[in-house]
């Protein structure tokens, strides 16, 4: 069950967002449960009740950026969805891991794509996965659990959580094989998974492990473009 708290201080969009949240999961056959709080300071008192956060931004006393990054200080890992009137707080979303932004009024169909990818995200549903072969046996690398892809002439590098893995490939055919599947090129060594990512800058990526990637200087604007990309469609600006 998807435990969902929502944190508006306008009680009537508090209320509002909470009761369309109900019928979209009752539609999505999600089992939920729903509360919701009228400030930052009360969502933090029940905290670790929760899988998903849907958080308004604008809002009295403390904002929902701060009472985000005081979630994330009290080590709360799971989902932070902001819902808010206002675009320009998306980067600084991006600080506090948010799952996504949406920005009001949000359509049902949006918000059910977030709903659905959540519970998705909970669950540990996802298996996609590349088949890949060395000495005459097939493996299947699953994509999640891939940091990044190092390429040395024809030899490629899987590092994973557990891990790396060596076999052999061409780059063009790794590159189709991970299309639209969250990977980048950051460096033409190195093809980057953006879930990954845990900050940038001009020079590298800092992956949420630690390990530092090379940004290649003509790939940088390309980069952002695929990270914000990335985030529209698997966690972040709606």
């Amino acid at each position: 069950m998807l435990s969902i708290a929502v944190c508006d201080d306008e009680l009537l969009e508090c209320l509002h967002i909470a009761a369309r949240i109900r019928a979209l999961t009752e539609e999505l056959q999600i089992p939920c449960s729903i509360e919701h709080f009228s400030s930052g300071s009360a969502l933090l008192d029940a905290l670790d009740r929760f899988d998903l956060i849907f958080l308004d931004i604008l809002m009295d006393g403390m904002d929902g950026m701060e009472t985000a990054r005081r979630c994330r200080e009290q080590s709360f890992d799971k989902l932070l969805v902001f819902l808010t009137s206002s675009r320009r707080y998306v980067f600084d979303a991006y600080d506090v891991e948010a799952f996504h932004y949406l920005v009001k009024p949000v359509e049902d169909e949006k918000l059910k794509n977030v709903l659905r990818r959540a519970a998705q995200k909970e669950s540990g549903a996802s298996q996609d996965h590349i088949l890949v072969s060395r000495e005459r046996k097939k493996r299947k690398l699953f994509l999640d659990h891939i940091l990044y892809f190092e390429i040395r002439g024809r030899q490629v590098e899987a590092h994973g959580e557990d891990g790396c893995f060596t076999y052999y490939e061409k780059i063009g055919a790794l590159e189709e094989q991970l299309k639209g599947k969250g990977f980048f090129r950051c460096h033409k060594s190195y093809l980057v998974n953006l879930k990954h990512v845990d900050m940038y800058d001009r020079q590298e990526a800092v992956l949420d492990n630690g390990e530092r990637i090379v940004i290649a200087k003509r790939r940088y604007e390309d980069f952002c473009q695929a990270i914000l990309a990335y985030m529209r469609e698997n966690g972040g600006i709606v």
